[in-house]
């Protein structure tokens, strides 16, 4: 076994591949960024060093410097997590000349499965099931048009080297093939510089079923059992289990069978992922495998009793499989959602800045957390905005779903906006509690998954009902637990005027101004006009007990001087404390004359310069972050008084950009 490795990646996987390490006994070598200097994986690692600047392609992606800092330490072997170098060939090949062991397959295993094509080929070559479809060099459009006929429609083109949902048109008549295959090719060139394409029968409302295999150095292959991941978004996984509720005991055999012949077909060492599409008939096609660890590699675990990422390094050591295939275990069910920082109400918009609260569920049994992310740290805009994987484990499929949605609900996070209401109500649809999501259904139905219009009444009095009782303790604590002290009595009372408290919170960009009269749980609360009665409230233990408008109601609370969050059990809502009052110098939207940064990004362009005239809606300049660019527009009317940044420049959420006259 080794004594030392590097991890060349950062975050999440980072941490994961360390706390293993650990456990064997293994030394930790950690690479970061200028971003990452002070991130969770390099202070949990024995060492690390510095590889270059915050972008991926300035130090993650470098090869060079991740292998030199290797050499430097005397790393004996390089895990590569997932995402960056994770799959590239040429990265494992310059690791293995460098005579340090690759902690993965070997390139050479890369390249068979690195076009699409050219997998399936192999594939089809070796006996596993692959879609009907046409996957030659000769490109001409009149000769894709009659391979498109032959096969029938619905029809998928999928560029040939591509990835990420990106280059992938659904095609539903031979009439709008051209155009379809015109834009295909333009997408895939642009994004990954070939504009090959393949086609294959489209299989309407597919499962997404992946089985996780492993190999050796000895010949030996076998699987892990199986991943559902059918809950997708625009080609992307949210929510993934094992084993899957879709699959018979003999469906569940054949793909098994299958996923180790595609694993021996590539001569497959370390662990992989074999991905199939299974038709509502049970017909499953082979669609890829990925060459690495997969992020959602936790519910495998969870479910067998193996740490993958031992087997991992027990592999590349060069030791055999740890089991045969008739010992691998199978118990429980497991589920995994991802907690991001992103917000499902504009779009999925990726977010970034500081985790002022991050609150997560106490690990168990039940419950396990993978992040490389705690409370104060900085989801930055140069990486995947992925805050922590929250998954669930308990003996059958209802079960793990009451455990997701008690840990979902004891979650809380602060500063970026985040998607845990948008994953409640995910686990709460019936296309998820009765499994019959298919992986175009999110896309379809999106609408039903996003937060309702509007703010709920109830949980809105609960949480101005928290908000005063921890007022009151708030002036209680500060008189000196003096229940006799008039400052302690926090009423709103003054000399000649009724007794009033004013509040005023922020849902997302909605203000709500409160009046609240009452004291020690009894209130009468102005909002919007209507006045609503709080009797009997008692906060104890993080939950609050209350009569509201004369029903008694049960809801989990947290409450700090900047945020109030409340519960029920199936919504939540999460309020910032803002200022009662305004400042007099504010305007209205309309005589808005600063342009501002929506989040941390980079300058890509300044189109408006001083003395520009510009009208509302015109774009004067454009950020990048997250991977994105965000068209900055002016608010109003106007001319350019003031540009404050060049392209290049990096500035910080709520920066002021630029400035406008009248």
């Amino acid at each position: 076994m080794f004594s030392k490795i590097l991890i060349a990646n950062r975050g999440e996987i980072a941490c994961r591949v360390i706390r293993t390490a650990r456990r064997l006994g293994i030394r930790t070598v950690a690479v970061f960024s200028d971003a990452d200097a002070d991130a969770q994986h390099v202070r949990l690692a024995d060492e690390a060093h510095h590889i270059g600047g915050p972008r991926p392609q300035d130090s993650y992606l470098r090869g060079d410097a991740i292998i030199a800092v290797a050499q430097r330490t005397g790393a004996q072997a390089i895990h590569p997590g997932y995402g960056f170098l994770s799959e590239n060939a040429g990265f494992a090949d310059a690791v293995a000349a460098a005579g340090i062991a690759f902690i993965g397959p070997s390139g050479a295993s890369m390249r068979k499965m690195g076009s699409k094509a050219g997998a399936k080929e192999l594939m089809h070559a070796a006996g596993v099931p692959v879609v009907p479809g046409y996957t030659g060099e000769d490109q001409s459009p009149d000769l894709l048009q009659r391979e498109a006929d032959a096969i029938g429609y619905p029809l998928m083109i999928k560029a040939a080297h591509g990835g990420g949902g990106k280059g992938m048109r659904i095609v539903r008549d031979s009439a709008e093939f051209a155009p379809m295959l015109e834009s295909c090719q333009r997408e895939a060139a642009n994004a990954f510089g070939r504009d090959r394409v393949l086609l294959e029968r489209y299989v309407e409302k597919p499962r997404h079923v992946e089985i996780q295999v492993f190999g050796d150095g000895f010949g030996n292959a076998i699987h892990l059992n199986e991943r559902e991941c059918s809950a997708q978004r625009r080609y992307q996984k949210v929510l993934e289990e094992s084993p899957s509720p879709f699959l018979t005991g003999d469906l569940r055999e054949a793909m098994g069978a299958a996923a180790v012949l595609a694993a021996r077909a590539i001569d497959y060492v370390n662990a992989g992922t074999v991905e199939f599409i299974v038709g509502q008939d049970g017909g499953f096609y082979f669609m890829e495998i990925n060459t690495r660890l997969q992020v959602e590699h936790p519910v495998t675990e969870e479910t067998t009793g193996l740490d993958l990422v031992e087997w991992q390094l027990r592999v590349a050591a060069g030791e055999p499989l740890p089991l045969a295939q008739a010992d691998v275990p199978r118990h429980g069910h497991a589920i995994e959602v991802r907690l991001y920082a992103e917000d499902p109400d504009a779009g999925f918009l990726p977010g970034s800045g500081t985790l002022q609260a991050l609150r997560l569920p106490a690990p168990s049994r039940h419950v396990r957390i993978d992040s490389g992310v705690i409370e104060g740290d900085t989801v930055s805009i140069f990486y995947d905005p992925m805050i922590a994987k929250l998954i669930v484990w308990d003996a059958d499929r209802p079960r793990a779903l009451a455990r997701l949605r008690e840990a979902l609900a004891g979650c809380e996070i602060a500063g970026p906006k985040s998607n845990i209401g948008f994953l409640e109500r995910l686990v709460r649809h019936p296309a998820v509690v009765d499994a019959s999501i298919d992986t175009g259904y999110l896309d379809r139905h999106l609408d039903e998954f996003l937060a309702p219009a509007g703010t709920d009444i109830t949980l809105l009095l609960a949480a101005v009902s928290v908000r005063l009782l921890a007022q009151e303790a708030d002036a209680c604590a500060a008189a000196g637990h003096d229940p006799g002290s008039p400052w302690a009595i926090a009423d709103g009372w003054r000399l000649g005027h009724a007794g009033a408290r004013r509040l005023a919170f922020a849902d997302g960009d909605h203000r709500i101004d409160v009046i609240a009269h009452g004291h020690g749980g009894s209130y009468r609360i102005e909002l919007d006009g209507a006045c609503h009665e709080v009797a009997a409230a008692r906060l104890l233990d993080g939950t609050l007990s209350a009569r509201i408008d004369g029903a008694m109601r049960r809801v989990g609370a947290l409450a700090s001087a900047e945020r109030v969050l409340v519960h029920d059990g199936e919504r939540r809502l999460q309020l910032a404390s803002v200022e009662v009052y305004r400042r007099g110098a504010e305007a209205g939207a309309g005589g808005e004359h600063r342009i501002r940064a929506p989040m941390p990004g980079r300058v890509v362009v300044v189109q408006k310069l001083p003395g520009d005239a510009v009208g509302v809606g015109d774009v004067v300049l454009v950020i990048e972050a997250m991977k994105m660019e965000l068209a900055l527009k002016a608010p109003r009317d106007g001319v350019v008084a003031e540009v404050r940044v060049v392209a290049g420049d990096f500035v910080e959420a709520d920066a002021v950009l630029a400035l406008l006259e009248d």
